[in-house]
């Protein structure tokens, strides 16, 4: 009866993990139409796209922390509802000012939930296994609903307005904030003092600045703002952990990281992130450009990269019959470098088989790690941190995902430009450019873009790959996880 319970607990969590994904990626979809209708500039479009996550990736690791000490339950139930209202007041927004707020405060209910939900798995399940196996499924809820997202926004586009797509995600907040007191248990750890508020503000200017940055580094024309951004990030990051030593209960316990699997997956899970994103920023604009797909085609044929990552996932916790941990996740990474190997050969008549196998089993590698590695962060302290390690691994997320658009977004731009013989700074604007010249000349330019592009993809994959291999080397050398205090977790009850 309580496994049962359990697992509807579970079940609860996983619904709004799903959906919220969901809801990140099909905003992509909705922007153009969007921007059009509420009249937002180049700039206004960069900030409602990008808010959301600024503040998630600068406010997690405080509300994994928030979680441990004024209850996990609690912050998810205050979050979940907060964000159902403000998804509702960003679905009727009347101007881009109006929007780009309410993203950001998006942001900071999103925050709230995946440390929450990821840390309350840990006090639903004693046994290893089944947490193993739930950790599995709360991993690939969130890569599903982010390769179903643009699929969901292409649907709901096609019959409604764009605030649809803000409003997927209400009806699972409104189930989890009816429900959740009901079926999820309460926990907070034995933190004493109060919160470190100077902390917050420092980890908060410190990964803001530092994402901005990056993200800005891609796109701007001037690299000096950008580049004073992330070393500004770095100094706060620097004060941030200076204070976090010196402190008897941290925000942020950095006294993990002398736990060698923690370490190692944190690592991974970060340098993972950046193989996988800047592999998918020259895929999906390597189905449209090149391959001449609609957006909305891309989408559907971009799916893959999640839905592999969600299979991998899946059948992780299978793996581990047969072998250790992190066996399964060195396997797992090996076979995503002869994913990213085999997008170096894309090109000609059969692109688009070799693109789609290429993205399907370089996600699909990743599995194990998001799934078994997340367990092996989470079995590496004791369960009163498990809000503060599961912020670290979402914050490891963020940040690789940030660096993967900037480092290879760089390194691709570098051989686009060695590719085209100056003849355009990149694929869009050969695109654009030749639609007012000849038909001649046009088609000339685009075929040399074209080819220019897929030398970028070819050398994105090989880096892609080598990141993947050496991932795999590190993994196979850490000792595997062990509790820093026995994993005496409480009493399921329901508390009220």
């Amino acid at each position: 009866m309580r496994i049962t319970r359990a697992w509807l607990g579970a079940a609860l969590l996983m619904l709004p993990t799903l959906l919220v994904a969901m809801d990140t990626t099909a905003l992509l979809l909705a922007l153009p139409r969007l921007s059009a209708d509420l009249g937002a500039g180049n700039v206004e479009q960069l900030w409602i796209s990008d808010g959301y996550g600024f503040m998630v990736a600068g406010l997690v690791i405080t509300m994994g922390t928030l979680g441990d000490r004024i209850g996990r339950r609690r912050l998810l139930i205050i979050g979940a509802a907060a964000f159902a209202a403000l998804s509702l007041v960003a679905a009727f927004a009347v101007d881009p000012l109006m929007l780009i707020v309410v993203r950001a405060l998006l942001g900071v209910a999103g925050a709230t939930l995946a440390p929450s939900t990821l840390a309350l798995i840990t006090n639903l399940f004693r046994d290893d296994r089944q947490r193993g196996k739930a950790i599995a499924i709360w991993a690939t809820c969130q890569f599903t609903g982010g390769a179903l997202g643009p699929v969901l926004a292409g649907l709901l586009l096609q019959h409604f307005w764009w605030g649809s797509v803000f409003l997927a995600a209400v009806p699972a907040m409104v189930l989890l904030v009816l429900a959740g007191p009901v079926v999820l248990p309460e926990f907070r750890g034995d933190h004493g003092g109060p919160l470190d508020l100077g902390g917050v503000g420092l980890s908060l200017v410190a990964v803001l600045a530092t994402v901005y940055g990056i993200k800005r580094l891609t796109v701007a024309s001037e690299p000096v703002a950008p580049t004073v951004a992330i070393v500004g990030g770095a100094v706060f990051g620097v004060l941030f952990v200076r204070r976090q030593l010196r402190l008897e209960t941290p925000l942020l316990d950095l006294r993990l990281f002398r736990s060698r699997p923690f370490t190692a997956v944190i690592i991974a899970l970060v340098f993972a992130g950046v193989a996988m994103a800047g592999t998918g920023l020259l895929v999906t604009q390597y189905l449209q450009n090149v391959l001449g797909h609609s957006p909305v085609a891309s989408a559907v044929l971009f799916a893959p990269m999640g839905l592999g990552v969600a299979a991998g996932t899946m059948t992780a916790p299978v793996l581990t019959r047969w072998m250790r941990q992190t066996t399964a996740i060195a396997g797992g990474l090996a076979g995503s470098a002869l994913g990213g190997l085999l997008l170096v050969t894309v090109g000609g008549a059969g692109a688009l088989p070799l693109v789609m196998t290429g993205i399907a089993v370089l996600a699909l590698g990743t599995g194990p790690l998001f799934a078994l590695g997340t367990g092996l962060v989470l079995g590496a302290v004791p369960p009163e941190r498990a809000g503060s390690a599961a912020s670290m691994s979402e914050t490891g997320n963020y940040l690789g995902g940030s660096l993967g658009f900037a480092l290879l977004g760089v390194v691709a731009a570098a051989v686009y430009r060695s590719g085209a013989h100056g003849t355009s700074d990149s694929l869009a604007g050969a695109v654009a450019a030749s639609r007012h010249l000849p038909a001649g000349q046009g088609a000339e330019l685009l075929h040399t873009a074209r080819e220019a592009f897929t030398a970028s993809l070819h050398v994105t994959g090989l880096v892609a790959a080598g990141i993947f291999t050496a991932l795999a080397v590190l993994v196979l050398t850490m000792r595997p996880a062990t509790r820093t205090t026995p994993a005496v977790l409480p009493e399921y009850e329901a508390a009220g």
